[in-house]
């Protein structure tokens, strides 16, 4: 089978280090396993490819402008479909456009419609909401516009979490189709070699992911804080860097804790496996966020990992953690009861190894890449036919 992975989002890089990047380069992988010929059509690259992606064909669309001008850059964005349409006209025949949904891109979608190709959309986010209310959005009608033609064109959309497929069912009833996040349980292992040193006596609590207002460590940090107070042999590692990293600083200077405190930054891909050994307690302390939508990797890592677990209950989380079983659920936002569940694992050993072993059978059971891209795979024999495919 033959797949052209298409991702026009100049925020994604294909090799680059963000959440997306890894997204993207673990369903090549997975669907290179099942068999498939990839070849990536991608607006930005981002480094060179890791060794076992080197052969995989790249078709570099024009880089976006800066974002000095956002008016500019977002008709820039919508002006580039034009392009897309013609790189995927060029390709010849396919047998799959799969999509990673990006603002201002509906060529791919209608160019399978069209060429009576199965076209697969995989939507992370409801990307307008998201730019309306983090970034600049300047041209909003078109986005709307843009993302209704491409919702349209696609034979299947796919939904990270159910969250998320709830919403678009609103777009486009009976199209849309829940696939969740999975893991590479062979490189995300419990016996990975743990890259910071662990004293016997120290319980590392620890943190993955961008320093985004979204992802709530200044929580974290407090709730530490209150742990460390009365547990002074603890310690928390904090992997991964963003916008709120100086208030995050801030706050540990403030409690007094830069000398247990592990500030890794922004680390490459393949190190995250011997970060996540080091620790003993993984946090994903999310916010109470309306709309929660998220399908956290991290999340499938920390299983993958076999840590403990510690994680904020809403949107998805709920679904992949099971309470008491393979981790532990707190109310978001909640700094005493995420102190408090920190401190029930500080001080059980025991039960630190029952969850982790857990998630870590889950992990292996139900979210490997694996499934995930057998069932993308999948539409290409179920979708309906259109144009005498």
């Amino acid at each position: 089978m033959r797949v052209l992975y298409v991702c026009t989002d100049p925020g994604v890089p294909i090799f680059g280090d963000k959440g997306g990047s890894t997204h993207v380069r673990e369903v090549v992988r997975a669907m290179l396993r099942r068999g498939a010929q990839v070849e990536i059509v991608a607006r930005r690259i981002g480094g060179e490819p890791p060794a076992d992606l080197a052969r995989v064909p790249v078709h570099r669309l024009t880089k976006a402008p800066s974002r000095e001008d956002p008016a500019a850059r977002e008709r820039f964005l919508l002006d580039a479909n034009e392009e897309l349409r013609r790189i995927l006209a060029s390709l010849g025949t396919a047998d799959m456009i799969y999509e990673r949904h990006a603002l201002w891109t509906h060529a791919a979608m209608e160019y399978a419609r069209d060429a009576g190709i199965c076209g697969v959309l995989e939507v992370n986010a409801p990307l307008v909401e998201e730019q309306r209310r983090y970034r600049d959005l300047v041209h909003e009608a078109e986005a709307i516009e843009a993302r209704r033609r491409c919702l349209e064109a696609a034979d299947g959309v796919l939904a990270v979490s159910r969250p998320l497929a709830r919403w678009l069912e609103t777009l486009v009833p009976g199209k849309v189709h829940e696939v969740c996040n999975g893991v590479d349980t062979d490189r995300f292992r419990p016996d990975v070699a743990p890259s910071l040193s662990h004293p016997a006596d120290v319980v590392s609590i620890g943190f993955v992911g961008s320093l985004r207002p979204w992802h709530g460590v200044p929580t974290l940090v407090e709730a530490f804080a209150s742990v460390h107070e009365v547990r002074p042999h603890v310690r928390l590692v904090l992997v991964g860097d963003g916008p709120a990293r100086e208030e995050v600083v801030r706050q540990i200077d403030a409690y007094g804790l830069r000398e247990c405190v592990h500030l890794c930054g922004k680390v490459a891909p393949e190190a995250i496996p011997g970060l996540l050994t080091s620790m003993d307690i993984a946090t994903a302390p999310y916010p109470d966020l309306e709309g929660f939508y998220f399908s956290p990797l991290k999340l499938f890592e920390y299983m993958s990992a076999g840590r403990a677990i510690v994680a904020s209950s809403c949107g998805q989380i709920p679904e992949v953690i099971e309470h008491e079983r393979t981790g532990l659920l707190v109310e978001p936002g909640d700094v005493n009861a995420l102190a408090a569940a920190l401190m029930r694992l500080v001080d059980d050993e025991i039960l630190r190894g029952c969850l982790g072993a857990a998630a870590r059978h889950a992990a292996v059971r139900a979210h490997r890449w694996d499934a995930v891209a057998e069932r993308i795979l999948s539409f290409a024999q179920t979708a309906d036919t259109r144009g005498g495919r």
